[in-house]
């Protein structure tokens, strides 16, 4: 069965809109594993937008399930990915005046860079992945880093099918994109943009080991809870 990860970051964006102490998102971190969450997801960004280092450290203490830190390759969040210790880390680009991750990890022309942060967060005891684009080259090139799993950004699909538009070909390459991984021994992840209409033709993509989403679930939280909302996606992608 394809596995679930939650992302909670956005309750964290709810609560810093007023700069306060709620909602708080290792509260739904808690409610998403006891509703089946296979693992919880957050990311701490350089400009700490939504999630910070205390909630990061009191996520570690209390999920049972997975801690899966996304994380950018600045030093100052390198550092801090080494003294948390999460389950999973997966690398992400970042750019402070996107609202969202724009696009996949560049990887082909930092192999080196990239690796010696992987073999670091490696030796402290973290799965690594990373958040490419499905595209060969950098399929190729994360396998280069030493990387267990690669997560492919589903935006470019998600965006085709919420505008109606005919996503065929960018559900083909993630297809494509994933059989080309699993020969290079990379476990298989997706995410971005991923809804609850649009998340069904994802169990087509050979492998799959996992998706993570986040604003999709956080979105129907506010109208059925958040532990309705992540039985209800457990559902569709079982």
């Amino acid at each position: 069965m394809i596995k679930l990860g939650v992302n909670i970051d956005h309750v964290a964006t709810v609560r810093e809109a007023r700069r306060t102490f709620e909602p708080d998102p290792v509260k739904a971190a808690v409610i998403s594993e006891k509703s089946g969450a296979d693992s919880i997801v957050c990311h701490v960004r350089k400009d700490r937008r939504h999630i910070n280092e205390k909630d990061l450290f009191a996520l570690r203490k209390i999920i049972t399930t997975k801690l899966n830190l996304e994380m950018s390759i600045d030093p100052e969040i390198v550092d801090i990915a080494l003294e948390a210790g999460p389950d999973q880390a997966t690398i992400v680009p970042e750019n402070r005046l996107e609202i969202t991750t724009e696009g996949g990890l560049e990887v082909k022309s930092r192999v080196k860079k990239i690796k010696n942060i992987v073999d670091r967060l490696s030796a402290r005891g973290a799965r690594v992945s990373l958040f490419i684009d499905p595209v060969r080259s950098q399929i190729k090139a994360a396998a280069d880093t030493g990387a267990e799993m690669v997560e492919f950004h589903t935006g470019r699909y998600s965006e085709a099918f919420n505008h109606k538009k005919n996503y065929s070909k960018e559900l083909s390459d993630l297809m494509r994109a994933a059989e080309f991984a699993l020969k290079q021994n990379l476990v298989v992840a997706a995410g971005h943009g991923l809804t609850y209409d649009n998340v069904s033709l994802m169990k087509g993509i050979p492998g799959l080991y996992e998706l993570n989403i986040g604003h999709s679930i956080i979105s129907r939280a506010i109208f059925t809870g958040i532990g309705e909302a992540v039985k209800e996606m457990k559902r569709l992608i079982a």
